[in-house]
């Protein structure tokens, strides 16, 4: 069946855009979400008359969506769990625990716009990176740490110490340089020795 796009959609076109699709996916889906309808003749020049009001619906949607991505950049969730052996978990950790333990951090997030790894619920304790699809245009990633609080500390105790010791070392790579560059070559030192005596030596 022909639709028209009433905005854009994944993987199928943008807003305006006429496309074929599968009755089923246009009847039971499309149609019913208000993301499309029959492309008819005459809900062709409805669309047309109002291709500018969907247009300003649609920049008004990204313009939201970008405004809660960066909300969802500085965010980082801790999901406590119980963990056994070899770091796995009692149970896992889904899509509707993600979004609701960012809501409770106080970024609303819907069950739907949580992508999962692709292996699929997270069953490991430990750091992990989720993303959330706010929009078809419109997609970040969410770090999230899984197991006890305790451990959630431990993780990141380890990477500032890590971290601490990069900076050490850059810092005394940096000194060892400086000291490298003043120093003089035994030949050198000859040379200058030369230079500085006297015929009388």
């Amino acid at each position: 069946m022909d639709v028209i796009l009433l905005e854009k959609v994944e993987n199928l076109g943008g807003l305006g855009d006429q496309v074929k699709v599968r009755p089923g996916y246009g009847r039971n889906y499309l149609i019913p979400q208000g993301k499309a309808t029959l492309a008819t003749p005459d809900n062709i020049a409805a669309f047309e008359a109002r291709r500018a009001e969907l247009e300003a619906r649609a920049a008004k949607e990204i313009s939201e969506a970008q405004t809660r991505s960066e909300r969802v950049r500085g965010l980082k969730l801790v999901i406590e769990r119980k963990v056994g052996a070899e770091g796995k978990l009692f149970g896992s950790v889904g899509t509707l625990d993600i979004a609701e333990a960012a809501t409770a951090a106080g970024i609303e997030i819907a069950r739907s716009e949580v992508r999962l790894p692709e292996d699929g619920p997270i069953r490991l304790a430990g750091e992990h990176v989720v993303e959330i699809h706010l929009h078809s245009d419109v997609t970040v990633e969410l770090p999230i740490i899984v197991g006890s609080v305790e451990a959630a500390e431990a993780a990141e105790a380890a990477k500032a110490a890590a971290a601490a010791v990069e900076e050490a070392a850059a810092a005394e790579q940096a000194a060892d340089a400086i000291t490298t560059d003043g120093e003089t070559t035994p030949e050198e030192s000859a040379e200058g020795d030369k230079e500085t005596a006297t015929p009388g030596d």
